[in-house]
């Protein structure tokens, strides 16, 4: 595990304190576990982008939609 520096100001650096203690964790498990969730909210707007970046490129066919809608075999209520 690598040791890094961080300049926070004295609001957050405050905020951040009083938290690991409301959760007993230190400050430095506090901030990896914020900085993981900030890069997994990442990943998945990245991913969410890329998605939608294939829908522009080869939209749903509703036409081919209908016909699957056609032959399925759906359940009488």
């Amino acid at each position: 595990m690598a040791t890094i520096q961080v300049v926070l100001d004295d609001a957050l650096l405050e905020r951040t304190d009083e938290l690991a203690e409301k959760r007993s964790v230190n400050r430095s498990a506090l901030i990896r576990e914020a900085l993981r969730s900030y890069l997994k909210k990442v990943r998945f707007q990245e991913l969410e982008r890329q998605e939608s970046l294939a829908y522009e490129q080869q939209p749903d066919d509703l036409a081919e939609a209908h016909r699957w809608e056609r032959v399925a075999d759906w359940p009488d209520d």
